[in-house]
């Protein structure tokens, strides 16, 4: 892909070209990529991540402050729901970031999982050099429409809590049951476990949840079963 491919994409999505088009390309170049083009690649993202993390976190969180009058508590809940992984991976799939991603081969054929992540990234790296190239407020419009346009959708689904918080509420009102979590395996070793944990209704499991911890695990257990509730709710 060529320079003007980045460019004409910076004008779709930014609604302007970048003065130093590298950086733009920048935004986009895993680590991975880097190691298999050092002749001709120069840096990855992940500076330019560390920098849109931050400006990210400082217009949403500015956004919170002046448009809602809610404790610190529950604007941080929202907050970390507008700038989680799964957030900003699904803006940037939205924006069609997968095109424009320069991964190694090996990172092409990566899990879901990490794909997300490797999206999320991207998308905090582009923050990062929009920032550095355009200013300010070209990034505020930017987190505006792609990422505070998405909180009506979250408080209406109440996505803003935690999975488990969540699915506690939905198994206790549609089916009158507390949802239990057990521990189906533990893979690894000590400093490496990965834990495979089940969360179960009525007996019934209706997530699997795998993770380094088993919070990490229970948490996405839930997710999944809240999946569930979902796809019977349409059915």
């Amino acid at each position: 892909m060529q320079i003007k491919d980045y460019q004409d994409y910076a004008q779709s999505i930014v609604g302007s070209q970048f003065s130093d088009p590298n950086l733009f390309i920048t935004a986009f170049t895993h680590r991975s990529y880097l190691n298999e083009h050092r002749k001709t690649v120069k840096e990855h993202n992940e500076r330019l991540e560390f920098l849109g993390d931050a400006v990210l976190e400082l217009i949403v969180t500015e956004y919170l402050y002046h448009n809602f009058d809610h404790p610190e508590g529950i604007l941080t809940n929202w907050r970390a729901a507008l700038v989680r992984t799964e957030s900003i991976s699904a803006a940037a799939k939205k924006l069609g970031f997968e095109s424009y991603l320069r991964l190694s081969r090996g990172e092409k054929q990566g899990s879901v999982r990490a794909r997300e992540q490797i999206l999320a990234n991207a998308f905090e790296a582009v923050i990062g050099a929009i920032y550095l190239d355009k200013g300010y407020e070209f990034a505020k419009d930017f987190i505006t429409k792609n990422i505070i346009t998405t909180l009506e959708d979250i408080l209406e689904t109440g996505k803003w809590r935690d999975a488990k918080s969540r699915l506690q509420e939905v198994a206790q009102s549609e089916d009158g049951v507390t949802p239990s979590y057990r521990v189906i395996a533990e893979d690894g070793p000590d400093h490496e476990k990965i834990f495979k944990i089940g969360v179960f209704i009525d007996e019934e499991m209706r997530g699997l949840g795998e993770g380094p911890s088993k919070q990490i695990a229970q948490q996405q257990a839930a997710t999944k079963a809240l999946r569930y509730y979902e796809r019977r709710k349409r059915s």
